[in-house]
C-alpha cells in the first residue's frame, strides 16, 4: 500500500466548535490519513465521531486510522495506530486482518521500528523532530535516524513533532513518506487555510 502525504491528526480541544468543518478542509486540501486522536473516555460519542469521519473519509479515498483502540477500528472496518504502551502489534492485526493499516510510534529508535515492522506494522512513526505543542515532553528524533530508516525499512514512515511548513522540507528529502500534522494544519483561523495548509505540505513531495 502507498502511503505518501500528509497525515492529519485530531485534537478535540484545538478542534472545539469547528471538528467536522476543519476536518472536511484538511480532505479538500487532499491528505491521504486522517487520525483520530480523542483520549476521552466517553465511547458513545467517539464512535458517533468517528463513523462521521469515516463517511468524511470516504469520498475522498482518505484513509482513517483510530488512535490507540484497535477494538473501535474494527467496529469500524479501519486502521488503527498504536503506541508503545499499547503492547504488541501482533493481536491488532490478527483483529483487523491483514489489509488494515495498522501504524506503530517509533519515538526516536531504529529497533522499535525494525521490531514493529516484523509484527506486521504498515508504517512506522519516528518523532519529535521539532519542539511540539501536543507533545513537549517527547524525546528528540533526528535527521540522521531518519536516513538510516529509510536505508534499511521497506516500510513508510511517518514523521511527528513541531512539523510545519516551514520546518518540513528536508525531511522529506530524507525520505519521509508521511508528515504527521496537528497543529500545523488545524492551529488555522478559517476552514480555507487549512485546505490551503494541507495543499501546501502535499506540494513539498511534488518537488522532493
Amino acid at each position: 500500500m502507498k502511503l505518501r502525504g500528509v497525515y492529519a491528526i485530531t485534537d478535540s480541544q484545538l478542534l472545539a466548535g469547528k471538528f467536522l468543518k476543519y476536518v472536511q478542509a484538511a480532505l479538500d486540501g487532499g491528505i491521504t490519513l486522517l487520525q483520530y486522536r480523542d483520549k476521552s473516555n466517553d465511547e458513545a460519542r467517539r464512535l458517533r465521531e468517528a463513523e462521521k469521519l469515516r463517511q468524511l473519509c470516504e469520498p475522498y479515498k482518505a484513509h482513517l486510522i483510530i488512535n490507540d483502540d484497535a477494538e473501535l477500528a474494527a467496529r469500524l472496518n479501519v486502521g488503527v495506530h498504536l503506541g508503545q504502551t499499547d503492547g504488541p502489534l501482533t493481536p491488532a492485526r490478527a483483529l483487523l486482518g491483514r489489509k488494515a493499516i495498522i501504524g506503530s510510534t517509533c519515538h526516536a529508535s531504529l529497533d522499535l521500528a525494525r521490531q514493529a515492522a516484523r509484527e506486521g506494522a504498515s508504517y512506522v512513526a519516528f518523532g519529535r523532530f521539532f519542539a511540539s505543542q501536543t507533545k513537549p515532553g517527547a524525546s528528540p528524533a533526528s535527521i540522521e535516524l531518519l536516513s538510516q530508516a529509510r536505508a534499511e525499512l521497506k516500510l513508510p514512515i511517518a514523521v511527528i513533532g513541531g512539523i510545519t511548513l516551514d520546518n518540513a522540507a528536508p525531511l522529506v528529502a530524507q525520505g519521509a513518506d508521511l508528515l504527521a500534522v496537528v497543529h500545523a494544519l488545524f492551529g488555522a483561523d478559517t476552514a480555507q487555510e487549512v485546505t490551503r495548509r494541507a495543499r501546501a505540505l502535499n506540494a513539498l513531495f511534488e518537488t522532493a
